[in-house]
This record gives C-alpha cells, sequence and structure tokens, in this order.
C-alpha cells in the first residue's frame, strides 16, 4: 500500500510541477523584468552571449542591444497547460507508457531591445516580432 502512494505522490508532485512551469511564460521576459536596474551589460552578455546589434554612443547616453530569439507556441503562452502534456508524457516514459510524437511547435522570431544606461545598467526591455505581423499571419485561419 505504501509503494502505491508514494507513486501517486510522485507523479502529483511532477504534474504540479509542470502546472508551475507551464505558466511562466517566456523565460527571459522573467530574468529580464526582475534585472531592471539591476543587471549589467557584463552579466547579460555572460547569460546571452553578444548581442546582435549594439548602439554605444560614443558621447555619453544610453545603449541600446537587440537578441533576436526563436521561441515557440508554448513559450509564448503566458498561461498555458500546453506543458502539462509533456509532463504527463514524461511521466508516462517513466513507468513504459510512453506515448506517441505529438505535433511540434511552431518557432516564431522575437527582438528583445535592451535599452542600458551609462552605468551599464538596464534600464528598460521589450520584446517583439522580428517581422511584426507574422505569427498573426501563419496562424490566420
Amino acid at each position: 500500500m505504501t509503494r502505491v502512494r508514494r507513486y501517486l505522490f510522485t507523479v502529483g508532485m511532477i504534474l504540479l510541477a509542470g502546472t508551475m512551469l507551464a505558466c511562466g511564460g517566456p523565460w527571459r521576459d522573467g530574468y529580464f523584468k526582475k534585472g531592471v536596474d539591476r543587471l549589467t551589460q557584463d552579466e547579460v552578455v555572460e547569460r546571452f552571449g553578444p548581442p546582435h546589434t549594439a548602439k554605444n554612443p560614443a558621447l555619453g547616453g544610453d545603449s541600446v542591444w537587440t537578441y533576436r530569439v526563436p521561441l515557440s507556441d508554448k513559450e509564448l503562452a503566458s498561461v498555458s497547460f500546453s506543458g502539462l502534456g509533456d509532463v504527463v508524457q514524461t511521466a508516462s516514459a517513466l513507468i513504459g507508457k510512453a506515448g506517441p510524437d505529438g505535433p511540434k511547435s511552431m518557432l516564431y522570431c522575437y527582438r528583445y531591445t535592451l535599452t542600458f544606461n551609462e552605468q551599464k545598467i538596464l534600464k528598460q526591455w521589450k520584446r517583439e516580432e522580428c517581422m511584426p505581423g507574422t505569427k498573426d499571419l501563419l496562424n490566420a485561419d
């Protein structure tokens, strides 16, 4: 009887963890949101590498960096239970009942624009499509 309880507890914890992770949206959004007025340019480069473009004024002022990243449908959903399916498949695989491969996520290009102050601290950020309207166009009926 304790083996069954332990199994149910483990599966329940996996499902709970998956649900919590599925509700977060793109992890970069949280990283930059928490990093405003705190993250330095060096910390961003350490995590993401050099920016794809950088505008660093020679006479002082704000620097503007951009990074282009692919984001999937699952990452873009701010509150999504699609990640729960992945957790269920993983749990099923652990007990030998793996499900069939489902459809792959669509990837979209997004640009993160980061603005740093003269002290090289993140001042603001935004995420936008590399080509505005692409996601809507590809998902039109």
